[in-house]
């Protein structure tokens, strides 16, 4: 890449922000969002710096580059919405998660991986893979359908709120629950027979990672949120002086310490979240930390998004088949609306249209570059490689154009449907 080129990215990628922070002010209550100004932006931007000019940030040619970019943005937006949830943790209280992550979210990798196999002619390992990929929600592309932020006091409505808070804890979740498909993907690809190595990868990748994730992150998040509130010398509470910049301080400690000792980090950094939102509870410093975090959460998912938006007009979708397109499509309309709807059958707390709503909007997003990215690094798919990542886009971006379009009016239907029910 030449000097010229790296100065023609600085220019598009401060336009892009700049427009990001400004046209959705100018189209609020419209059915056009951020992420996808981005993603035109950023496709008009391909074509006019073209291939080689952006080929070091190409996720074909450079696909660590983009896995990383990716994994940022992916802990980042994971602390935020674990700081977002104002529902304290319970088994019974978050019915409606559990009913997604262990009803909903397999059925649409079990149907994907087939629906890959089958009509995009893929191999099994690149089958699981794409359906590993596709698994993880992402409402932050949605952002009508996610709560808003942590409140102090005794609630609000958001809270209450099962759509909302269904999609949004889903999708804390499900990010980090979707690796031990991806690597079981990566074992079909490298390890050779199934019996020689399923029961390891049942034992660690599926139960050992997750136990590990959620202990380091619910013991880290426990300390830090006692040591901010409660530490005895009381001039060295951060929360008193009001300094966010210890979220971004955890994100990155509790991430790193988790896959030091090889637990899954994404699972570890929402836990670690969870855990310092119920300390103090009624404490303005959760909003002030949320508040630093969504900043930085919005400008690395506007840039990732940019970058798709480019590589989308620069040959990323060349390998796109009429086969691959289908199998986006019954995903975005088909699969995920039926599993979640089954799922949610006889859901404490949900009506009827609640559940159709958060059966609609499986949001796909970044967790989906990332985790194809990591994927492609760690096993050898390199011919199917394009193919994948052709049906990883057009699914990303039909799911941000399908969802974002429709979740305002939805939300409002929705609300206006509570309202009549109301008693005058």
């Amino acid at each position: 890449m030449t000097t010229l080129d790296i100065e023609r990215l600085y220019f598009a990628a401060g336009i892009a922000l700049l427009l990001a922070a400004t046209l959705p002010r100018i189209f609020k209550d419209r059915a056009i969002t951020a992420p996808m100004l981005m993603l035109g932006v950023g496709a008009i931007g391909g074509l006019v710096i073209g291939p080689s000019g952006l080929h070091a940030v190409s996720p074909l040619s450079h696909p660590t580059v983009i896995e990383h970019l990716a994994e940022l943005c992916v802990i980042v937006a994971l602390m935020g919405v674990g700081l977002a949830i104002d529902r304290p943790l319970h088994w019974r209280t978050w019915g409606s998660t559990w009913r997604l992550l262990l009803i909903t979210m397999p059925l649409c990798i079990a149907a994907v991986a087939v629906f890959g196999w089958w009509a995009a002619a893929l191999t099994p390992a690149a089958a699981v893979l794409l359906a590993a990929v596709l698994a993880p929600t992402d409402p932050v592309l949605a952002s009508d359908v996610q709560v808003e932020g942590p409140t102090a006091g005794a609630g609000s409505a958001e809270e209450d709120d099962e759509v909302r808070f269904a999609l949004t804890s889903e999708a804390g979740l499900n990010d980090a629950l979707a690796f031990p498909f991806v690597y079981l993907a990566i074992f079909l690809a490298t390890k050779g027979s199934v019996q020689t190595w399923f029961a390891g990868w049942f034992a660690w990748e599926l139960v050992g990672k997750i136990v590990v994730g959620a202990l380091i992150g619910g013991i880290v998040g426990s300390l830090l949120g006692r040591g901010l509130f409660r530490f005895p010398i009381k001039n060295a509470r951060l929360a008193d002086r009001g300094e966010p910049i210890v979220a971004l301080a955890a994100v990155f400690a509790v991430y790193g310490l988790t896959e030091l000792v090889g637990g899954y980090g994404f699972l570890a950094v929402f836990a670690c979240a969870i855990a310092v939102r119920r300390i103090e509870r009624d404490s303005d410093y959760h909003e002030q930390m949320h508040t630093l975090v969504e900043q930085l959460e919005h400008v690395l998912t506007l840039v990732v998004l940019l970058l798709l938006g480019a590589a989308l007009t620069t040959g990323l979708m060349a390998g796109l088949s009429w086969q691959g397109v289908a199998v986006g499509v019954l995903l975005v309309f088909v699969v995920r609306p039926v599993a979640g709807w089954l799922a949610l059958q006889r859901c404490d707390g949900m009506e009827p249209k609640e559940r159709t709503i958060t059966a609609l909007f499986g949001v796909r997003g970044i967790g989906s570059i990332y985790y194809l990215a990591y994927g492609l690094t760690q096993a050898d798919l390199s011919s199917e490689a394009g193919a994948l990542w052709a049906i990883v886009a057009f699914t990303i971006v039909l799911s941000v154009v399908v969802h974002g379009a429709s979740a305002g009016w939805v939300m409002q239907y929705l609300e206006n449907a509570r309202e009549s029910k109301q008693p005058r």
